[in-house]
């Protein structure tokens, strides 16, 4: 992970892996031909514009009532292959490639976290990785239902 000497960097970093998330989304979004796939692509997008303020609100020094529930990890992400970008092509693919974006933003949002020197921040970055797992759970279901229950 890169080095911060700042909470600040630390924030900046984070709200510009929101922000890359957020295109990414849209851009698969706008790449797929199943509206079904589409709409929820959208919705993810959304939800990591949701990460990305909650963010600068801290950044403003605003405080925010955080949360740290548990989420189940059904594990589906970590057996599947790598996927390009380029390689989301239909429904199952797009979700193996989602699941494991969120498997990454996971990870980012923990490191994040062990790093932040801000309590605050700190407990921030451990509930935006519980939205993270959240997203990656939705998905892994998603396909299970979906993909993996029709094979």
């Amino acid at each position: 992970m890169q080095k911060f000497d700042s909470i600040d960097e630390i924030l900046d970093f984070a709200i510009k892996e929101e922000q890359k998330a957020v295109d990414m989304y849209l851009d698969l979004a706008n790449k797929t031909k199943s509206p079904s796939v589409k709409k929820q692509l959208e919705i993810f997008a959304n939800e990591e514009k949701k990460h990305k303020a909650k963010i600068l609100q801290v950044k403003e020094g605003n405080l925010l009532a955080l949360s740290r529930e548990k989420v189940m990890n059904l594990k589906i992400a970590e057996y599947m292959a790598d996927i390009d970008e380029s390689e989301v092509i239909n429904y199952q693919t797009a979700l193996i490639f989602a699941m494991k974006k969120e498997k990454i933003a996971y990870r980012m949002y923990t490191e994040l976290a062990s790093v932040a020197d801000d309590l605050e921040v700190e407990a921030l970055f451990l509930e935006l990785a519980q939205e993270e797992a959240k997203h990656k759970l939705h998905f892994e279901i998603e396909y299970d239902d979906h993909v993996h229950g029709e094979n």
